[in-house]
């Protein structure tokens, strides 16, 4: 019988098989699937396979199967058996670490080893005090170096973060676990909120770099090379793409954690861009988190990522991507449990029923008359659009046209309930769908409609903005502060001009507002008005205004206001539940004291979309409560927690209801 020897040169990174290889290469199969699955280079006395990112193990077992399979001996040399014995014990050593981590997890520490940690972050977090979850999760960070978090907004995730670098940066030097620099991939608006959470944890400003779309790729390159980067470091996931191989470069010369804030984009399995870049950066990353209050909402299939991030040479979550997007579309499989058991070691989760927050105040919804003008308009529009939907048979978006033309109308007559101006603006521009067919947004937007609200806004004020108005005065009359959601940018620039002629100064914070490019920069120039300006002003005593009005789709995530702000008006709001309770968690999150009362006011325009979307936003958020205080890892399906036929249904039962009573 032939026989193939096995060698390996691991400086190298190749795999050769010397010996019988002309009778090995008279084997079809075997050469096509040398050639098809490993990169092999095929010479008349010697195979060479390239190891490459590939598991070196993973290579010899199927190298080793294929031999067997087709009937070669196998010579395995010196080398080749010391890898294998080598990959045996850094299994065994997983195992123990894993169990350890898991441990951890339930809270059943070493006591020595614990004390140990809370030691250092009493000696090195002098300025903040975790609470038991949080030390725990910290902890849990600190000890495995690489984990996934996936508490609640305003769990105090930040915190976590910088109480496990806190103990890991000083370690002694020469310990293999330990970390100088921080590099922080999210959106925009969380670099303010990582900046000031380092101020109020350490105690002083960090020394900290924004690699942003205002600073030149020549200066980014520079900084990324340079012998002495800043501790923190800051980008968003659009540059780490650009940035790829100059962020491997620092992490290699750096001893680096690495933090992916809402981890979002990096759950594509289908081979994005950022998904590719995250997974490019992991082998290089001395500590590697995770931070998303929401792991899977599309599925089990968004974890994949997420876990091959934080352990790239290990199948720590045990299935395929295949598996994976099966199980969450099977009820009750009873794969999940083993999946869970599989990445338990791994994560932790602070449910918001764990944070011992004051439950807030939800004041009773204040059902608006609308004006004259404005109710004329709002059931001409209406009744066009309703009954639309009904005659045409369009109470599905089983189609991309139906669900765009659905969406259009919803939005034009979220318009009207607050201010029908804003129908005089093209409905393109407020189509989340950039490739929005013509015909949708024509369909809605009809000259006979739109003569009618020209002069609109020469004949009466909308009375949302004077119910929003008392409200605010009363809050402001208190010494209180307060954040005004809005959906449309025409009405936070409406309603800031109607407030000012009233004597209010209020701020806007949408998507428009810049961020910072550096912290000293922006701090010496007065003339830009940044989203962290305006938060930092938002928080002094002295601060000349006591009212922001915001839009939850451009800053529901990163910002906390709960220090400052404890009333929250909503002039008006979309179907989207994730938007919603998102925006509520910007004042009620921990740090609240047990005195502090958070107050919700709702001002809904009576009989119209209104009150259906408050209808349903109380039902899915009463389901995302219930599915995220349940499930270790949250599923649900994120298209419900949006716009989609229930609404639509809601909506012309609510319409139909009204009309018979008339």
């Amino acid at each position: 019988m032939a026989t193939i020897s096995i060698d390996i040169d691991t400086a190298k990174g190749q795999i050769y098989l010397v010996g019988d290889i002309a009778q090995l290469c008279r084997n079809r199969f075997a050469i096509r699937y040398l050639k098809d699955y490993f990169t092999s280079v095929i010479e008349p006395d010697r195979i060479t396979i390239t190891i490459g990112d590939k598991d070196t193990v993973g290579i010899l077992s199927d190298v080793r199967s294929l031999l067997a399979k087709y009937g070669f001996n196998e010579s395995r040399t010196e080398t080749s058996e010391q890898v294998l014995l080598d990959y045996y014990e850094e299994e065994k050593r997983f195992t123990e670490f894993s169990q350890k981590a898991l441990d951890i997890r339930n809270n059943q520490c070493c006591k020595s080893e614990f004390s140990c940690f809370t030691e250092s972050l009493v000696s090195h977090l002098a300025e903040r005090s975790l609470y038991p979850r949080q030390l725990l999760s910290s902890y849990h960070l600190a000890f495995s170096q690489n984990a996934c978090n996936f508490s609640v907004p305003g769990s105090g995730k930040t915190s976590i973060v910088y109480g496990a670098y806190a103990y890991l940066k000083n370690l002694p030097d020469g310990d293999d676990k330990k970390i100088d620099r921080l590099l922080i991939v999210g959106p925009l608006s969380s670099f303010g909120p990582w900046e000031m959470e380092f101020s109020e944890c350490f105690g002083k400003p960090p020394s900290s770099k924004r690699l942003i779309s205002g600073v030149s790729r020549s200066e980014k390159t520079n900084y990324l090379y340079t012998k002495n980067p800043a501790e923190l470091t800051l980008l968003s996931y659009a540059s780490l793409v650009s940035l790829n191989d100059d962020i491997s470069f620092f992490l290699r010369q750096n001893k680096v954690m690495v933090v992916l804030d809402e981890a979002h984009k990096a759950k594509n399995v289908a081979g994005g861009s950022i998904a590719q870049a995250v997974l490019t950066i992991a082998r290089y990353c001395k500590s590697r988190v995770i931070l998303t209050g929401t792991p899977a909402p599309n599925g089990y299939e968004d974890l994949y990522n997420l876990f091959k991030f934080i352990w790239p040479s290990k199948n720590v979550i045990g299935f395929e991507i295949n598996q994976l997007r099966d199980m969450g579309q099977r009820a009750h499989d009873a794969r999940v449990d083993r999946l869970i058991r599989y990445i338990s070691p791994y994560f932790m989760r602070i449910n918001k029923s764990d944070l011992g927050i004051p439950d807030p105040i939800i004041h009773e919804p204040m059902h608006i008359e609308m004006g004259p003008a404005q109710r004329s308009i709002y059931d001409f529009i209406e009744k066009r659009y309703v009954e639309s939907l009904i005659q045409d048979g369009r109470v599905d978006t089983s189609t991309r046209f139906k669900s765009i033309l659905a969406q259009a109308k919803m939005i034009r007559l979220m318009q009207a309930a607050t201010n029908p101006i804003m129908l005089r603006a093209p409905l393109q521009e407020f189509l989340e769908d950039e490739d929005c067919p013509h015909e949708a947004y024509q369909a809605v937007d009809d000259m006979d409609i739109l003569k009618q609200i020209l002069d609109y806004e020469t004949i009466e004020t909308p009375s949302k903005y004077e119910a929003v108005k008392n409200i605010v005065e009363q809050i402001i009359h208190s010494n209180g502060k307060v954040v005004v959601w809005a959906t449309f940018v025409k009405t936070i620039h409406g309603l800031k001009e109607y407030l000012a002629n009233h004597g209010i100064v209020s701020q806007e914070l949408y998507g428009a507002i810049p961020v910072e490019r550096e912290g000293a920069d922006a701090e010496s120039d007065e003339s830009i008005l940044t989203r962290e300006r305006i938060i930092r002003e938002f928080h002094r005593s002295d601060c000349p205004f006591s009212v922001i009005i915001a839009n939850p789709f451009a800053v529901s995530e990163s910002i906390s206001l709960h220090k400052v702000c404890h009333h929250a008006i909503y002039i008006e709001r979309s179907f989207n539940a994730a938007h919603f309770v998102q925006s509520k968690d910007r004042i009620h999150r921990y740090g609240l004291a047990e005195t502090d009362e958070t107050h919700y006011y709702f001002v809904l325009s009576k009989d119209s979309i209104d009150e259906t979307i408050d209808e349903r936003l109380i039902e899915k958020e009463r389901r995302m409560t219930q599915v995220m205080e349940s499930m270790p890892i949250p599923l649900f399906d994120n298209a419900h927690l949006e716009f989609g036929d229930d609404d639509i249904k809601a909506l012309i039962r609510d319409y139909v209801k009204r009309t018979k009573k008339t």
